[in-house]
């Protein structure tokens, strides 16, 4: 069982940054890998982010350089850097984490048994 807890979201203006959390108990947070997802209505989640147990990164073409997943060891939370906000980010942001993957990947990573946030809104105004 693994408990995760998103916090961070906000109302922020076009080019600005937010910073989002992810605390995550339960389970040992450098074995894991962890990903962002977001989700607007009438749309499916869509993955953003990931860092695997060693660091590694892998984002979604359409927010690289632009987004930043990183963690804390000592916390058990990992992070989304998220700068040059604009409107077409704004959805529902979810962290996650699967019981077993394939690759720790936001897009086709062969994800099973996964443990979900409940979110924290980001609206993105121009």
């Amino acid at each position: 069982q693994v408990q995760l807890v998103e916090s961070g979201g906000g109302s922020v203006q076009a080019g600005g940054s937010l910073r989002l959390s992810c605390a995550a108990s339960g389970t040992t947070y450098g074995t894991y890998c962890m990903g962002w997802f977001r989700q607007t209505p009438g749309k499916e989640r869509e993955g953003v982010a990931t860092i695997d147990p060693d660091g590694v990164t892998s984002y979604v073409d359409s927010v690289k350089g632009q987004f930043t997943i990183s963690r804390d060891h000592s916390k058990n939370t990992f992070y989304l850097q998220m700068n040059s906000l604009k409107p077409e980010d704004t959805a529902m942001y979810y962290c996650a984490t699967p019981t077993t993957y394939l690759r720790c990947q936001p897009v086709g990573g062969g994800w099973f048994k996964n443990y979900w946030g409940q979110g924290t809104q980001v609206t993105v105004s121009s």
